[in-house]
Parts: structure tokens; sequence; C-alpha cells
């Protein structure tokens, strides 16, 4: 029976595996299709450049805040690359609001409690959770930005414009290089001005490491000069900045490994002897000093932690 089991297992995912091969393809050049038929219906239906370029600018994100908090949230969700709306946004963190709500209630049952740590553990979900995306592609990006540097630069030495060579990045580079890249070209051929492109582009990645690109562009577009060799020594810069980045976690992976096992081992041993024996913490959980020990240890853990984190992660 068991071996019965197992074969169906298999056979399962290996057609779960080939739907996927065949659909995969499709699906991106489906995605492709309407990105192209998308722009096309834009370019068509706007009456004046300055409004193809708000359209292609707002894409992603929720919408414009004046306060800073609430453009620093659309900062973050731009970032991540995810192309969420308000509506979807809102919609899942009250569900997700509502489950947590419930498994809240059967801790500290039904009340303002609760509901209260259901929001605020919502809240804290959904900020991890586009924090990871954004870490993730910015990441990637900066992996990227010096091959797409390069071929900048030999696109601008054999004749092309600095569109052409941005669209040619966006051409022969992948995601997240190449839609942010795309982008760019494409608000400069719809008539926006070159340093303001190229600051759209940093604030829609947030990689720090863009402002060298950025400033180049800038101070080319103003002063002139040869942007090619610009570029050339840019791409070095970041490429060493790279190795020593890379250095330097290889040289802190000891500290961080240790800040890991020591983070974890309380809740560890706490997990493993109330397993094995249940009523071990029962004779104590009740004693006046109980709450003060467990604030000071909480303030101790993250305290150190952050001690820690800022030792094996600083700006060079």
């Amino acid at each position: 029976m068991n071996e019965f089991w197992i074969i169906v297992g298999l056979v399962f995912g290996a057609t779960l595996l080939g739907v996927q091969a065949i659909y995969g393809p499709i699906a991106r050049s489906r995605h492709a299709a309407k990105s192209t038929d998308r722009r096309l219906a834009q370019s068509a239906e706007q009456s004046g450049r300055s409004e193809v370029v708000n359209a292609l600018r707002n894409q992603r994100g929720i919408a414009e805040f004046s306060s800073p908090l609430l453009r620093r949230i659309n900062d973050l969700i731009t970032q991540s690359g995810l192309q969420v709306t308000r509506n979807t946004l809102i919609f899942t963190m009250l569900a997700g609001s509502a489950v947590l709500f419930v498994i809240w209630a059967l801790v500290f049952g039904r009340g303002i409690a609760s509901g209260f740590l259901a929001i605020a553990s919502m809240l804290l979900v959904t900020f991890a959770f586009f924090h990871r995306i954004r870490e993730r592609r910015i990441a990637r990006f900066a992996e990227l930005l010096p091959d797409s540097i390069d071929v900048m630069v030999r696109a601008i030495r054999v004749g092309y414009p600095l569109p052409a060579a941005l669209s040619l990045v966006s051409r022969e580079m992948p995601n997240p290089v190449g839609s942010e890249f795309g982008a760019t070209a494409e608000e400069m051929s719809f008539g926006q001005d070159m340093r303001t492109a190229a600051e759209n582009l940093y604030h829609r990645v947030g990689l720090k490491d863009l402002v060298f690109l950025v400033v180049a562009i800038n101070v080319q577009t103003q002063t002139g000069g040869n942007l090619a060799e610009i570029l050339a020594r840019l791409s070095r810069l970041l490429r060493n900045r790279t190795k020593l980045q890379l250095k330097i976690r290889a040289l802190s992976a000891d500290g961080r490994i240790s800040a890991l096992v020591l983070s974890l081992m309380p809740f560890v041993l706490f997990a493993g002897i109330t397993l094995i024996a249940p009523n071990y913490f029962a004779e104590v959980r009740q004693h006046p000093i109980v709450v003060p020990a467990l604030v000071y240890g909480a303030v101790s853990l993250i305290a150190g932690n952050v001690i820690m984190y800022r030792m094996v992660n600083f700006r060079f």
C-alpha cells in the first residue's frame, strides 16, 4: 500500500513538472504580449506625452501620497516589484487579520486584546513580506548592475544614444534589470528628460549604488564628457564593492551563525523541555519575578542582536 502511494506521488509530481514546463513559456510570452499591447493602448489613449509618462510611472505602487510615512510605504511596495492594487492589499490585510484574530482568540479569548494583536500581527507580517521581497529584488539588481553598465558602455561606444542603450539593456538583461531599464527607456522615448528618468529609476529600485549611475548621467547631461568612460569606471567600482562585500560576509559568517544560534537557543530549549515535561515550568509561572525576567531577557536578546547586526553589517 505504501509503495502504491509513493508511485502515485511520483506520477503526480512528474505531471505537475510537465505542465509547468509547458505552461511556463506560454505564460511568459502571453505576459510579454499583454505588456506590449498595454503600452500601445496607453500611447493611443493618452492625449499628451506627460500623461503617458505618468501612466507608466503609476503602474506600480498604491498611489502618490503627501504624508512622508505613506510615501515610504508606497515606495516599499513599489520597490518590491509586485503589482498590487489598493483594493487587493486592503482585502488581503482584512482577511489575514480575521484569521489571526481567530488564532489569538484561542489563546487570549475574544476581546479587544485579541483584535489589537491580530491587527498588529498582520501589519508586521505584511511589512516583513514586502521588505523581504524588496531586499531580494535589490540584491538581484545589484548583482546584475555591473554587467548592465557594461552593455551600456559597449552600446554608447558604437554610437548608440543613451535611450537606445537603455533599451538594449532591457532586451539583453533579465529581470529585474531588464524591466526597470526598459521603463526608463520608455520614459525617455515619451519625452521625459534624462535626469528625471534616471532619478525615477533610483526611486523605483531603491538600490543605493544606483546613485552613482544617476550622478554620472546628470553630470554628463549638464556638462558633457565621455559617458562611456565614466560608466566603465563605474562598472569596475561596483565590481570591487561587490567583491569587498562578499569578503566581509565570508569573514563575518561565524559571527552571524553564532548570533542566530544564540538567539534561537532559549526558544528551542523552552519548547524541548515543555514537550518532554509539560509541568516543568508550572510551578514558576505564577511567580512575580517571571514577567520582569522575561522582559529583561527579551530586551537583552534584542539589544544583543542589534549589536551583532551592526558589527557585521556596515557601509563601506
